[in-house]
Formats: C-alpha cells, structure tokens, sequence
C-alpha cells in the first residue's frame, strides 16, 4: 500500500487548485495551512520550482477523534495535500492516505479514524 492517494489530470494549475479546495470543503475540510514551496525555494535558495503548494487540512469532527484515543496523533496532524504543475495544463493533487501511516502510530484503535478520513480523501482525489 502507497502512503498517498494520487491523481494527474490534464487541468491548469490555478483551475487545479481550485477544485481541490471545493472538493475539500465538500468532505468536510478546512485548509489551516499553505506552504508555496516554490515561493519558499526562490527566497531561501534562489532556485526556480514549478508551482508547489502543499495545503496543510483538518476534519475537525475526525481530528477531535483521533486526538481523544490518542493525544500524540497531533504530531501527525495536518493532513497535507499537495496540488503541483506538472507542465503546463497538467496538473497532479495528491494526498497522504491515513490508512497506511496510521500504523507507525502503534494504536488500532485509530484505524477507523484513519479509514474515515482516507475515504475522504479518495473523495477530493476522484472528484478533482
């Protein structure tokens, strides 16, 4: 099992992103953080990178879950979803799969959780 869910569509990348974010909010997700990675690149490193953004998301109903059976589950809090250019009009959203990282926390009792959030991100995933 890959640690994420993946999917490169034939889409411009600003068009991209906004699906990603209705497709989010549709599932319940609020977007809490954003990092511009190649914004980041050019300042601290003067490297040019194609267009990056990784949106840190919280399902506050499952997070609220996840953090009562485990309180360290915060260390693996936000779920992040990048949306990248691939070249131009090609796009690729993709998302950590809970499911299979939920393991390296050493708790069954959040394998539920995890498959509730996973199934929505295959959600956002399949609909962008």
């Amino acid at each position: 099992m890959s640690f994420y869910l993946a999917k490169t569509i034939s889409m411009p990348f600003d068009r991209a992103l906004e699906k990603v974010v209705g497709e989010l909010k549709k599932e319940g997700f609020g977007i809490i953080t954003e990092i511009d990675v190649a914004k980041t690149m050019k300042e601290k490193l003067d490297i040019a990178f194609q267009r990056y953004l990784i949106l840190g998301v919280c399902n506050p109903g499952l997070a609220h879950k996840a953090l009562e059976i485990d309180d360290k589950v915060g260390l693996m809090l936000p779920c992040n979803v990048i949306v990248q250019e691939l070249a131009e009009h090609v796009t690729e959203v993709a998302a950590i799969d809970p499911r299979a990282t939920v393991g390296a926390v050493g708790n069954p009792a959040l394998e539920d959780v995890a498959k509730q959030i996973g199934i929505k991100l295959e959600n956002v995933i399949g609909h962008v």
